[in-house]
């Protein structure tokens, strides 16, 4: 049995479904049993249990029997209450506590790029963390960084409005290079790092087949769509009234380094195909297309 912890999100979700078409006996932690998502794995033939990662008896209920976790959980896709010190920190504490009392086996951990406890950014500070409670757990975990997924901020600032017809803002000059990877790819990542024993206490940096800017992004929806993309550029530290603060607070962090990984090696040992900008964009658009939400000019 494999608990996965995250799996009503979409990373997740992508996992559990995964490990099912695998044959695997999958268990999810979910806060509402009857919430569609949960309905929709138990149909897919996981196990739900009820429980939250500040539900510390809920947690030792999850991993009775279980032989590994998988978790995809943070705060930054849950909102509300939930906070990177009850979620990032306090809860993935509770998890690996849970975890070593029940003898897990193998625990895969989803970081970030940049995790580090002495980050000065929050929730790379709070995954630093994490790790490091993992190396004095005793469990055989495998840490996956991953830079930042294609299929979430590059669709945000670009993607879509970029489908809407509308203008994409950028902070800065969009010139900085990224290894950004599809949410698909962490996903194949995972399942492989789970049964190999070469991953075992280690931290794994995850990244798309080649670095790319928010320039990149741009051209390859303005390829796909036939059309021009119109952009504003803001200077960093410049108020833009439209977009959320912390969302202008990223782009314009993501302006002061590039974050260039050679992945190409990992990708063959763990039998990765990544996925490149072009081909993820591509299917973006012909998504729009089918389900007619494409503005084309």
């Amino acid at each position: 049995m494999i608990l996965v912890i995250g799996a009503t999100g979409q990373l997740g979700g992508l996992i559990a479904r995964r490990l099912l078409l695998r044959g695997e006996d999958v268990r999810v932690l979910v806060r509402d049993p009857d919430a569609p998502p949960a309905r929709a794995l138990v149909r897919a033939g996981a196990q739900a249990v009820p429980g939250d990662l500040s539900d510390p008896a809920s947690l030792r209920a999850a991993c009775e029997s279980v032989q590994g976790v998988i978790t995809t959980a943070n705060s930054m896709s849950r909102g509300g209450p939930d906070t990177i010190d009850s979620v990032d920190r306090r809860g993935n504490a509770n998890l690996i506590d849970a975890a070593g009392g029940a003898g897990v086996q193998r625990f895969v951990f989803i970081s970030a790029l940049g995790a580090d406890r002495q980050s000065p950014m929050p929730l790379l500070r709070a995954k630093g963390e994490t790790e490091q409670r993992l190396r004095e757990s005793g469990l055989d975990f495998t840490a996956l960084q991953p830079d930042f997924y294609m299929d979430l901020l590059p669709m945000a600032v670009v993607g879509a409005p970029a489908l809407a017809g509308d203008t994409v803002t950028l902070i800065g000059e969009g010139r900085r290079r990224h290894s950004m990877v599809a949410m698909s790819d962490v996903a194949d990542y995972a399942l492989a790092a789970y049964g190999r024993d070469d991953a075992m206490g280690r931290a794994l940096r995850l990244g798309g087949p080649e670095a790319v800017s928010w320039l990149d992004v741009i051209a390859a929806f303005e390829r796909h769509m036939g059309r021009a993309v119109p952009v504003r550029f803001i200077a960093p530290g410049l108020p833009v009234d439209e977009m959320p603060e912390m969302l202008a607070g990223m782009l314009a962090a993501l302006e002061t380094y590039d974050s260039e990984l050679d992945t190409a090696a990992l990708a063959r040992r763990y039998g990765v195909v990544p996925t490149s900008l072009d081909d993820f964009v591509r299917g973006v658009v012909e998504a729009a297309r089918h389900g007619d939400r494409l503005r084309m000019a």
